[in-house]
Order: structure tokens, then sequence, then C-alpha cells
């Protein structure tokens, strides 16, 4: 909303419009009310389609957030910035969702004027909004009972608290502010003002912006050269280039937490799988190179402060919900989950970090968990999910060993990072020697500074024997590999633990052997492998020792196995109900 042309930055939202009701019309998005609003009717192309639709998907999930965290409450309030012809209002009040919610939109007086009279001339909105109660008086060009519709140059902030005061607006109550494309129109130095105005005056608050980002790539620049060109410059991309940017720019003005995503990882992250492909196939589409670079150039953020429970749409990945990820224990206090997925065509989840209280009654509730952001060398360590992650030393230092696995772009990895820890930043270190072939579903353990990885799953989902040492050179690393004899019975969803030497793989699934998997022990000095069978007959239910977790006791020469099974859709779910203790002690004195 700039000072300097307003006329086309209004321009702007009547093409915003258009646009969004051409999506509509070919099934992008469902909003009937888009073509009342829209005034003309207009064909756009594909890539705008999508544009429009992502940019719909990404307001819509945050403001259903926020209705869905504050419905227990009594009143709450949506002010939407420079919100042109959007149908916002209609479409929350027409699925019902504006009991005790009071829409608050604010344009250009005229633009306001404009809407306010289509929405009286229009039966279908003006029946939707209910008795209006009179005309509108002044600025409030339209008001009613839970819609209140002002016309402001929002850059004029004194004349915008006044006639949102006169309006009606709580200052007290949870409030949602929208700027969809808005902020970036105005000077800086208003914009800001008006982002810190909101933070400081409206104790519980959600700050929702959509917005483009990244000036100083081509696209970038031919970007720019398209809202030049309209006479509506975007003024905040220079002192505001990138995300992290964005963000510290809304918690330096009083926003107490504030997520932000390019819209390529909103897309991957928030929308459901099955959605994606509706989407992808609603037309013919060949612009991939334009779409993911229009999408790397817009992102959604979502800040707020003093919202009870905390409000944080853009954090997906910020849940215990996850399957087949590592957690490595730092310290006392602190522990590290890589990666994981949660359905098997899901994209791999991020890391997080589990924060421990100091005393020993907490409860889980105690427990912080926070998204750690990686260097971007480093992201593909954590989008991974069945691979291992081991602690280990080099030259002293501590680092973490992510190896193997799987993502969502490849079946079977077999590459690695050393992540050297307590800030998991990523180094290189030469490895030389024969590079294990790529697996996932192995083993991994930490050996007299090295790492020692068995068996896993292939790139032909077929089981893997070899095993492999990291061992400390000098100047380096070199991948050894550690012969058996006899071979060692190709196996994976195992665990292991080394003791005395020993390497201890437990359970996993083979297919190569008339019995299941027990315990295997390898002589890492002399190779020898020996299979033991474990002794069933005293449980009352079977055993499974697949997707399990154990910990070895060595003191006892005891091994705990922790969970373990699956869900067969034949045959239903086959998990352990409860932990079992194997003795150890007569196979490692034998041995």
């Amino acid at each position: 909303m700039g000072r300097g042309r307003p006329g086309a930055v209004q321009g702007t939202g009547g093409s915003s419009a258009v646009s969004k009701c051409s999506a509509a019309a070919r099934g992008y998005i469902q909003d009937r009310f888009l073509r009342l609003l829209a005034g003309r009717r207009r064909r756009r192309a594909p890539l705008i389609h999508r544009g429009y639709y992502i940019r719909a998907r990404a307001v819509d999930h945050c403001v259903h957030d926020f209705l869905l965290k504050t419905q227990s409450l009594p009143r709450t309030q949506i002010l939407s910035l420079g919100a042109g012809f959007d149908s916002l209002y209609f479409r929350l009040k027409d699925i019902g969702l504006l009991h005790h919610t009071v829409v608050y939109e604010v344009d250009f007086p005229n633009v306001a004027c404009q809407k306010a009279a289509l929405i009286k001339g229009m039966k279908e909105l003006s029946t939707l909004v209910g008795d209006t109660g009179g005309e509108g008086l002044g600025a409030i060009t339209f008001s009613a009972v839970d819609y209140k519709l002002l016309g402001v140059d929002l850059s004029e902030l004194s004349e915008l608290e006044r006639t949102l005061e006169e309006a009606g607006l709580n200052k007290e109550i949870p409030t949602l502010f929208i700027a969809e494309v808005v902020l970036t129109y105005m000077e800086n130095t208003r914009s800001d003002a008006l982002i810190q105005w909101a933070a400081e005056h409206f104790p519980q608050a959600c700050f929702l912006v959509y917005e483009q980002v990244h000036p100083e790539d081509p696209f970038g620049h031919v970007m720019q050269q398209h809202f030049s060109q309209l006479n509506t410059a975007l003024h905040s991309l220079a002192q505001y280039p990138d995300c992290e940017a964005q963000q510290r720019r809304f918690l330096g003005k009083g926003w107490t937490e504030c997520s932000v995503m390019d819209m390529n990882e909103f897309f991957s992250c928030c929308i459901p799988e099955d959605e994606q492909q509706r989407v992808q196939t609603l037309e013919p589409f060949d612009e991939y190179e334009e779409w993911h670079l229009k999408c790397s150039h817009y992102f959604v953020l979502a800040a707020s402060k003093g919202m009870e429970p905390s409000w944080t749409p853009l954090l997906p990945s910020v849940t215990g919900e996850r399957l087949y990820h590592t957690v490595s224990c730092l310290s006392d206090t602190l522990a590290l989950v890589v990666g994981g997925r949660t359905s098997p065509s899901s994209a791999g989840l991020g890391m997080l970090w589990l924060k421990f209280p100091k005393t020993c009654n907490a409860g889980p509730d105690d427990v912080g968990v926070e998204l750690v952001s990686l260097q971007p060398a480093a992201e593909a360590a954590a989008l991974r999910w069945r691979h291992s992650t081991t602690e280990m030393t080099f030259k002293g230092e501590q680092y973490l060993f992510v190896y193997g696995g799987r993502s969502a772009l490849e079946p079977v990895l077999g590459d690695w990072f050393f992540l050297h820890t307590p800030e998991l930043s990523y180094t290189v270190i030469a490895v030389e020697g024969p590079v294990p072939e790529s697996r996932h579903s192995h083993s991994a353990c930490s050996w007299e500074g090295g790492v020692l990885i068995a068996g896993g799953l292939g790139a032909a989902e077929q089981p893997l024997g070899s095993v492999f040492l990291l061992r400390q050179l000098e100047h380096g690393l070199q991948w050894q590999t550690i012969e058996t004899h006899p071979p060692l019975v190709p196996r994976y969803s195992h665990t292991a633990h080394v003791h005395e030497g020993k390497l201890l793989l437990v359970g996993g699934v083979w297919f190569h052997a008339s019995s299941v998997p027990g315990v295997t022990v390898i002589d890492l000095m002399t190779g020898l492998c020996l299979n033991y069978v474990i002794d069933v007959e005293h449980l009352e239910w079977p055993l499974m020792l697949h997707n399990h977790s154990s910990v070895f006791l060595p003191n006892e020469k005891e091994l705990l196995v922790i969970g373990g099974g699956g869900n067969c859709f034949s045959f239903g779910t086959h998990l352990n109900p409860e932990p079992v203790s194997l003795s150890l002690s007569s196979i490692l004195i034998s041995h």
C-alpha cells in the first residue's frame, strides 16, 4: 500500500481477484464468492492458477489454524490489511466459522466504497452478511454485526488506529492480522511501524504475511522489473531479502514466535499428498522450472505473541509423530532427533532438539522441542529415514556420523555426513577405502573412535551381509571391510551392540535360513561369526525382533529388547506388548 502510486497498487487487488476467480473456475480452489466480487472474468494460464492456489492454501491453512486454536474463547477478531476484493469473510461465514469472530477489512477508501456497493447490490452477498443496521459512515463504508469494511490508507497509522477504534476493534481479545502482498508496497519505515504497533497494542495476537523474497537472483530481477513496470515497486526486498531476514524483522519488533517457509516447502510439508496429486492433474502443465522458481520467491510467515496455546501453524515437523528416526543423547539434558517420516509417501522430517529439565520429577510436558536449522549443505542429512546416527571421535573432536537410509527422492542412500557437536556444523573429513554399497535399515555402533556398519537392505530390496568399519587413520578415515567366517547371513532391521571386541547383532529379518534371527556374535579380531537361537518357550506371545530397540547392560551381560513388530494389512498388527530381557552370559563366556 505505497503512498507513491495508490492507483497502481489498488489495481493489483482487482487483478488478483480475477486470477483467483480463474483458478476457482478450473477447480483449484473451492470459492463460489470470487465470481461475485471479481467483477470481470478472464481465463489465466496454468502457472498463474498454481500460484494463486498455493497462495490461497497458505492463507487458509493459517486462518483455519487460528480459528481452531481459539474456538473455545468467547470472542476473537480478524483484521485483513489491504483486503481488496478478497472473499475470506464470505467463505468463513458460509461454512459457519464466525460464530464468535468479527472480520475487519481495510483498504484504500475508493476500493472499500466499491466493495461496499458490490455487497449491497448483490442479494447473495448482502443476505449472507445480514442486516447492516444502517448505512456506513465516513471511513466505515460497510458495517454489520460480524463484518466491518474500512476505507483507510494503511500507511497513515494514526488514522487507521482511530478508524478501527470507531469500528469497534477490541485490542484485548485475540486478533489475527492478515497482510497478503500488502506490506511490501509500503515504505519500510511505515510497514515496520505497522508491525510494531500491532505487537505493542494487542496482548494476544497473530500476524500472517504472504509476499515476495530473494530479489538478488535472475528470477528475482525479472520479478522486480514486472512490479516496477506496474508502478508498484516492492519496497521490502532490499532490507528483508530472505525468509530469515523477515523472521528477524518480526522478532525484533515485539513478536515472540515467528515461523516462515517458502512456498516450495509449504507445498511439500503442509499440503497432503493426495491433494498435491489432485492439483497436478487438473490441467496440462509443463512449466516446472517457473513453478518451482516462483514458489521459491514467495514466502508465508506466521508470527504470534501472548497466544495460549502457542500459535505456530508453519512448524509441521515439531511433533513426536515420526517413524524410523534416530535419537542421540548428547548430554543429560539434550538429545537430537534426526529424520524419520510419517507416512511412506511423505517427505523426510527434519531434526529436533529435545531439551530435558534437570529435575528428576519432571513429566513429558516439561520436555522442550525445538526445530534445528542446519546449514544448507547439511540439510540433506536430516531429510531421511531408516538411517543411522552414531557418535564418533576424530582428532579429539566429537561428531555425529549420519549414514545411509532412504529419502523422498532416493529409495536407498549411500552418503554420509559428519556433524560436529554440539552446534551441528557440517564438516568435511577425507574418507578412503572401498565405499559400502547404499543401504537402509542397517545397524551402526561406535567402536574405538570409529563406526561399525552391519547388514541393511540394499538397492534391489535384498538384505546385505556385509560388515564395514569406518576407522581412524592419522590424516583421515578409512572404510575397511570386516570378513566374517562363516559369512554373515544377510539381514536388516536388527539392532547392534559392541562388547569387549565382539559385535552383537540382535534380531532383524532374513530369508536365507530356516530359523528366525536370534543373536549373532562376531569376533572383530578373528571374524568368527556364530548365530544363536533365542529360547522363547516361556513367552506367552510371539517375540517379534524387527523394528525394535535394544539396550545392552554389560555388567549383567543382559539385553533388554523394547518394542518391535509391525502392521501387516492382511494379518493385522503384531507388536511385542512388554519389554523382554535376554541373558547373554553363556554366549559371551563360551565365545
